[in-house]
């Protein structure tokens, strides 16, 4: 069944109410906090106040001996059990061939703390309150050490070095492109553009802070993991390959019900090692909840880029050559695939939907003395487009044209299209997006606007920014070659009851997106049936086949591709059983709505029919076939696929507070075949908060000198509510994927990349009569009423 086929099925295109909601809704959810076992026990971790410091003892005498105390763990005891560190997912090589400076990554410091929050001991006891009082109790001697924090900082000469295998705190240097050919186009370019940019860094906060559960039983001598994570089949490879050591069939990991991720919940954390490994130590399942202070400290943060870009144009704004260098902060260690994310998820990115003959990106990668830093919602993507979208309208502003023009004069038009930075797009339509997104936006207007504006003391600004993101990471063998360590396929399993109900065991894993709605749409569209009739199990590695869990927006395209190849495999058995009923060839089936025809006659057997002579194979072709139907399939993708658009943001400034208000807001996205338009409605508005929220308030802020996150709670680190947003409005274009059976392209990271520039574009635009040609997210009031005043003197 092709793309076009299957967008034409019943219940896809449809808005149906998300099945999970009911559950949500009602307080019936069942989060990993949820799970009460026997005898459970509960911890709390020792972290570190320094951000950087030698450990010279750990005494446990006292907490030890406190009330309900189950036991103390600390590093010593990692050590003697032979526990590893934490592996780095993703093997980034620098451009002198050798591999990146990969750290140890200790579960709990053993001789050395290099981040405020590190881990530093374990304290299992009876209760919550009785761990936490007796945390208090453990006596650690540190010797501090300078630290640094800023990537501008980690790579001055004599900075404090964050691990001795980095002196210079050097990580990697890598590149993409032809220097030679850039440099050369620049020659003879009749305009350059430049600008120096920080992406900053931010805390991801979803609604239910991380969580584990560790359960050893010893009558199998095997471990339960229960845990808030996004891909519980790669956190069950990872930890029993890499670190413990331990069988993958003697571990289960169960990811429940997940409230949200954003990217932090994707990775192998120390806590989930460590309360495995001491179930087994101390005969107790143990549990742990991060608190939100906690999570501030220790959840993998994302962005954090310093970047100086060049473009180059023609007398006409045509672009003829982009270069970039970027330093990227991967903090104290290397998180699951941090190496990832500032190379291949980024660099690749910055062609963005411009048909630029040539691009050279170079990054440099820094150890701090920081939370590690990470894929967070888009991963790369939004830095590249926020750099991007940043140089286009500062050289429209420059070359005295409107920020669409220059869009329009350098979109790419025809495709597929080989961009100078690896990706080839398949399909898409630029000027579409920018059409419909002026459109909806009533760009018509705005000169009225500005006007209304103006005359409360206000200044009104638009800003654009059209972007294109790759989704589903693939293939496999390129994605290997371009260092990661593990595949990037999907697997899907459709087993079909006696009674025509299906369940769907599928390795993506659900943490708000609604796959238990889409998926079971796919399901109900290819079987003719309802989506009430089928039910989608995912997050539990006991029941569901191997498979990578979700990221990279890739669950429809790449997990939905996989239910799809299942399908047919089902379709395919299903007609030869049809065929035996009708005493007809299977090749002379049709099968369409939940019926098989004999083709050119009435005789029609339903899918219900033949599910159950699957099972009951009275009347069954038993030399041919097998009973049952139930299938399986992989599925590797051959391309990325690549949602694009163009959003447009229009904001007030009061230049006397320098408070920003977003007014209006649109957002125009093709993603492709749409399976539920509600769903993705859902997910564009969530992205566009969270890039607004970047742009305007968000940020993680360490002190320079002590290494102190001064951001590190809910009173420092501004997060955007319902009152900050106007109501957005959302359009759609669609090119279908031509790389996936679905036609369907990632939709869940798309706010979150687009929005950024387009606010801060607009802010500079309002601020441009003043004089304020520059300004680093956020745009908070302080930071807006600075620049106003730096421009006036």
């Amino acid at each position: 069944m092709g793309a076009s086929d299957f967008a034409n099925l019943p219940h896809i295109g449809e808005s149906v109410r998300r099945k999970e909601d009911y559950r949500f809704l009602t307080g019936a959810g069942q989060y990993t906090d949820d799970i009460v076992l026997a005898n459970m026990a509960q911890c709390y971790f020792v972290r570190s106040p320094h951000a950087h410091a030698k450990i010279r003892s750990i005494n446990k005498t006292a907490a030890l001996a406190a009330p309900g105390v189950i036991g103390i763990l600390d590093g010593q005891d990692v050590a003697a059990d032979k526990i590893n560190g934490l592996p780095c997912g993703w093997l980034i090589t620098s451009t002198d061939g050798e591999p990146m400076k990969e750290p140890p990554h200790p579960i709990l410091a053993l001789d050395k703390v290099r981040y405020v929050g590190d881990h530093v001991a374990m304290v299992v006891a009876e209760t919550l309150e009785q761990a936490r009082n007796a945390a208090e109790m453990v006596e650690v001697d540190y010797e501090p050490l300078a630290a640094v924090v800023d990537v501008r900082d980690a790579q001055a000469k004599g900075a404090p070095a964050a691990h001795d295998i980095a002196p210079d705190n050097h990580c990697y240097k890598w590149a993409i492109g032809d220097k030679g050919e850039v440099d050369k186009a620049f020659v003879g370019a009749a305009h350059v553009t430049k600008i120096d940019l920080v992406n900053n860094r931010l805390a991801p906060n979803p609604m239910e802070p991380r969580a584990a559960i560790g359960h050893y039983n010893r009558a199998g001598d095997d471990y339960t993991l229960y845990v808030a994570n996004q891909n519980p089949h790669v956190e069950r490879l990872l930890m029993t390959a890499f670190v413990m050591g331990l069988p993958e069939h003697k571990v289960r990991v169960i990811a429940p019900d997940v409230g949200g991720g954003f990217g932090a919940k994707i990775f192998l954390y120390a806590e989930d090692v460590c309360l495995t490994w001491a179930s087994k130590k101390l005969n107790r399942p143990i549990k742990w909840n991060c608190d939100r202070s906690e999570a501030f400290l220790c959840d993998a943060h994302g962005r954090d880029h310093v970047s100086h870009a060049e473009l180059a144009m023609d007398k006409d704004g045509k672009f003829l050559a982009f270069r970039v260098h970027t330093d990227a902060n991967m903090g104290a260690y290397l998180s699951t695939f941090a190496p990832a994310v500032p190379t291949i998820l980024y660099a690749t990115l910055l062609a963005g939907q411009y048909k630029t003959p040539q691009v050279y990106v170079e990054v440099d990668a820094w150890f701090t003395n920081t939370s590690p830093v990470d894929a967070y919602r888009g991963a790369g993507r939004p830095e590249a487009t926020y750099l991007l979208e940043r140089i286009v309208s500062r050289a429209a502003w420059e070359m005295g044209v409107s920020q669409d023009e220059i869009r329009r004069r350098n979109f790419i038009t025809e495709f597929p299209y080989q961009t100078p930075v690896a990706l080839q797009y398949d399909t898409g339509d630029f000027i579409a997006c920018m059409d419909k997104s002026q459109e909806l936006a009533d760009v018509k207007g705005l000169e009225a606007r500005k006007a209304e504006s103006k005359a409360k003391g206000l200044l009104r600004g638009v800003g654009y920014s059209s972007y294109i993101e790759a989704c589903g990471l693939a293939p496999s063998n390129v994605a290997g070659a371009l260092g990661a360590r593990a595949g990037l396929f999907e697997c899907g399993e459709v087993r079909v009851h006696p009674t025509g109900s299906v369940t769907v065991f599928t390795g993506s894993h659900s943490h708000g997106q609604g796959h238990e709605t889409t998926f079971a749409q796919v399901v109900a569209a290819r079987l003719g049936l309802s989506p009430d009739q089928v039910d989608i199990v995912h997050g539990d590695t006991g029941r569901v086949p191997f498979g990578m869990g979700t990221y990279g927006s890739r669950s429809i395209s790449v997990g939905g591709a996989a239910i799809m190849r299942a399908l047919d495999k089902i379709e395919a058995k299903a007609k030869k059983i049809a065929a035996h009923l009708m005493e007809a060839s299977d090749a002379d089936i049709d099968f369409a709505g939940g019926e098989f025809k004999v083709k050119g006659t009435d005789k029609m057997v339903t899918f219900g029919q033949v599910a159950l002579t699957a099972y009951v194979p009275h009347n069954y072709p038993l030399d041919k076939l097998e009973p049952g139907l139930n299938e399986t399939a992989f599925y590797d993708p051959t391309n990325f696929t690549f949602p694009a658009g163009t959003y447009i943001c229009e904001v007030e400034v009061d230049p006397a507070t320098g408070v920003v208000r977003v007014d209006r807001f649109t957002a125009v996205d093709d993603f492709g075949t749409i399976i539920n338009p509600m769903v993705v409605e859902g997910q564009v508005h969530g992205g566009v908060v969270q890039g607004i929220g970047q742009a305007l308030m968000e940020h993680c802020v360490y002190d320079r000198e002590t290494g102190q996150l001064v951001t590190g709670s809910y009173m420092d680190y501004t997060m955007p509510r319902a009152d900050d947003f106007p109501n957005i409005t959302i359009g759609h274009v669609c090119t279908p994927c031509t790389t996936n059976p679905l036609g369907t392209k990632g939709c869940g990271e798309a706010g979150a990349i687009g929005s950024p520039p387009a606010v801060i574009n607009a802010v500079l635009d309002a601020l441009a009569p003043l004089g304020v040609k520059d300004l680093d997210m956020p745009a908070s009031p302080n930071r807006v009423w600075a620049a106003i005043q730096q421009a006036k003197a």
